[in-house]
């Protein structure tokens, strides 16, 4: 079914629900198996069916006028909206994946050293890490959430009629029964398969091959590519110890144990000579503890810290 086609349904289910006044528990079993076809059934419904509440609320703003029947009216309406959106996929993916229009989406944020822990109704959880953005659709059950910017964790109750779809960076990770990390960054995408399986696809680039991924698999994506890496239960475990306040350092040098410092918390760390940057150092740290680490710096390195304009600077 062409983008095109799914819209166009999308449009015939939302007119369907919205006008119908006799929706049956049978109709609702087969709204539920066509959105659980594929992800972006969902997408499109969900969207059309946000678009729908959007101007339900502008029309309820307006000086009101007589009534007029709203069947084939509103059904021309969602099939233009439907292909105006597959026109404007095209144009902008990555906004339309990472900035959709719901404007009932529940928003969940952390500050910079921050960790938050968002439980849903059928149990499963998402871990926010440190400065992380996250929008959650609406309803008691929701099976779709954004990931704006940050760091969660992901630990999914399986659904096989209603997967969980998680966007972000204009890609999407499909539920296959799963618990994951990702970690969103402007020009990268990092997704780590804890347990179970989950799929990495970029749905408005058919020709980029979806990646399923199983546990120890860990996938980057940038802009033109997906590339999938598989790592210890060890490693990950490490990368996962912010969950307990923690970083883990192991070789890691002093440059790249900076940035993630930087992550957690407000005063920087500045490195400027790139041979103490390239310095390698082995250890673990409370992640809101910047003089511990500075202090590991000076005692293994013999290196110098100075404290200004609210920054530290570590050199010879």
């Amino acid at each position: 079914m062409s983008a095109a086609d799914i819209q166009t349904r999308a449009a015939d289910w939302v007119n369907q629900r919205r006008d119908s006044g006799e929706w049956t528990p049978d109709d609702q079993a087969a709204l539920d198996a066509w959105l659980a076809e594929s992800p972006e059934h969902v997408v499109a419904y969900w969207r059309l069916d946000a678009a729908w509440e959007r101007t339900q609320r502008l029309v309820a703003l307006r000086p009101s006028k007589p009534e007029r029947t709203r069947g084939p009216i509103w059904r021309n309406a969602l099939r233009f909206a439907a292909a105006a959106i597959v026109i404007a996929a095209g144009t902008s993916a990555a906004f339309y994946f990472t900035k959709p229009t719901a404007p009932d989406t529940r928003h969940f944020a952390t500050d910079v050293g921050a960790r938050k822990t968002i439980k849903l109704a059928d149990g499963s959880e998402i871990e926010l890490n440190t400065n992380t953005v996250l929008r959650i659709a609406p309803g008691p059950n929701p099976r779709m959430a954004w990931l704006d910017k940050g760091e969660a964790y992901f630990r999914i109750q399986h659904d096989s009629a209603h997967p969980f779809v998680v966007m972000a960076q204009g890609r999407r990770v499909v539920d296959l029964g799963t618990e994951f990390l990702m970690r969103a960054e402007p020009k990268r995408l990092e997704v780590a398969l804890v347990a179970g399986r989950a799929q990495l696809d970029s749905p408005n680039d058919p020709t980029q091959e979806p990646a399923v991924l199983t546990p120890g698999d860990v996938a980057i994506a940038t802009a033109n590519a997906i590339s999938v890496t598989s790592k210890s239960t060890k490693v990950l475990s490490d990368e996962l110890s912010w969950r307990q306040g923690l970083l883990v350092f192991k070789y890691t040098t002093l440059e790249d144990a900076a940035s993630e410092f930087n992550r957690y918390n407000r005063k920087k760390i500045v490195i400027t000579d790139p041979k103490v940057a390239q310095l390698t150092i082995v250890g673990t740290f409370p992640s809101n503890d910047v003089n511990a680490f500075t202090d590991a710096a000076q005692a293994i390195f013999g290196l110098r810290i100075e404290n200004r304009n609210g920054e530290i600077a570590i050199k010879r």
